[in-house]
């Protein structure tokens, strides 16, 4: 069967890729600063904290420390900690104590900073089952359908559950504190360029490509990611409609509000789009009642995240113990600009945990090395969600 998110959605990935992107390099390459409301560079392949023990209830966080204005200084040597050399004194004079050199942290990684936006934070006791944060998870994003929206569909099954086991034993190795717990990241409903017979600019892949992936997650002891691009549909409507595969008690979920364009009305691929707090709120409401209705361990909700906009009213998001969020850094770039990135949207605003995707072709396209483990480790907090496209 022919699919048109293969065919007909390329040209408005285009203009992510001709655009947005090429925008951001330039400022970045001039030497200026980033504007805060700048994004990194989002996929142009892809249509489409420790918590502290609470009471088992939803709450919200009230963190009310101002943070520091986002910095978007690519990273020198300058930001490293300096040691001077004592200077000489003069015959019969003592010496004064100096303080010691003050450590710069790059953008993204000072625990300061951290702290002043309200990490770690105030997160429901773990339930029994529960992944985070006693793991981390690994996930290769994408679709079967096609090699270029993601690890997932880029390399032969075989091939890609090789390299997912090899990444998942880098990060163990660069913290064996965290276990890995690799996953697969299908993205089950694609945004479109054209509003197809729904009207709706998204696709919703066939069960059977569903089931497959679903048994390769298995082949590999992979949890599987079901991840939803509404494009103008509502994700009210449609999240529904997983009930039969989400009532597994090894599925969990994503959504990208670059996609959610609804309210804009816009064509997918031509803007970004953004999800507020209260729908986010209904989604873990939705995933809740699963878990409870099937007696299930929780759940991992993934947010993509990459713009300010992405996600409105951020400390209205209401935490339950039946459900995991996960705000991932979802932006590709140079390693200065995704830290900058993660710092100020992420970092930011806390909401429970946070995830970080790295891209095999696009955050290297420009001469840029891809961020190494122990690299990614020095965010501060550090992700507990990796995802690589």
């Amino acid at each position: 069967m022919e699919f048109s998110l293969i065919s007909k959605s390329n040209r408005s990935y285009l203009f992510r890729i001709s655009v947005i992107p090429v925008l951001i390099l330039l400022l970045a390459g001039c030497g200026k600063e980033t504007p805060a409301d700048k994004p990194a560079n989002q996929t142009a392949l892809n249509v489409a904290a420790q918590p502290l023990t609470q009471p088992k209830a939803a709450f919200t966080r009230n963190t009310t420390a101002t943070p520091e204005a986002p910095s978007f200084k690519p990273a020198t040597s300058a930001t490293l900690a300096v040691t001077e050399a004592p200077p000489k004194l003069a015959e019969g004079k003592s010496a004064k104590t100096k303080a010691p050199p003050k450590v710069v942290h790059r953008t993204g990684e000072d625990p300061d900073y951290a702290r002043q936006c309200g990490w770690p934070v105030k997160c429901p006791e773990p339930l029994p089952g529960s992944i985070l944060p006693r793991k981390r998870i690994v996930a290769y994003y994408g679709n079967p359908l096609s090699k270029k929206m993601g690890a997932l569909g880029e390399f032969p099954k075989d091939d890609m559950l090789r390299r997912l086991k090899g990444e998942a034993a880098r990060w163990e190795k660069a913290d064996p504190a965290h276990p890995v717990q690799p996953a697969l990241h299908l993205i089950a409903v694609v945004a479109q360029g054209e509003p197809g017979k729904a009207g709706k600019y998204r696709m919703v892949m066939p069960d059977a490509t569903i089931n497959q992936v679903y048994g390769w997650a298995r082949e590999a002891k992979a949890i599987l990611f079901i991840d939803i691009q509404t494009g103008h549909d509502d994700i009210r409507t449609i999240l529904p409609r997983f009930e039969w595969l989400l009532k597994n008690p090894d599925v969990h979920l994503g959504i990208d509000p670059e996609f959610n364009l609804i309210k804009s009305g816009k064509i997918p691929g031509t803007k970004i789009g953004t999800y507020d707090a209260a729908d986010i709120n209904y989604v873990t409401g939705y995933l809740m009642g699963l878990v409870k209705k099937h007696n299930l361990p929780p759940k991992v909700f993934v947010v993509h995240r990459f713009t300010a906009k992405g996600v409105t009213n951020a400390r209205k998001i209401v935490l339950r113990p039946e459900v995991q969020i996960v705000m991932n850094m979802d932006g590709w770039g140079a390693p200065w600009l995704k830290r900058s990135s993660y710092k100020s949207y992420v970092v930011a605003e806390p909401v429970q945990f946070t995830g970080f995707k790295l891209f095999y072709h696009n955050d290297t396209k420009k001469g840029d090395p891809l961020l190494a483990p122990k690299q990614v480790l020095m965010l501060n907090p550090q992700p507990l969600y990796i995802q690589y496209q």
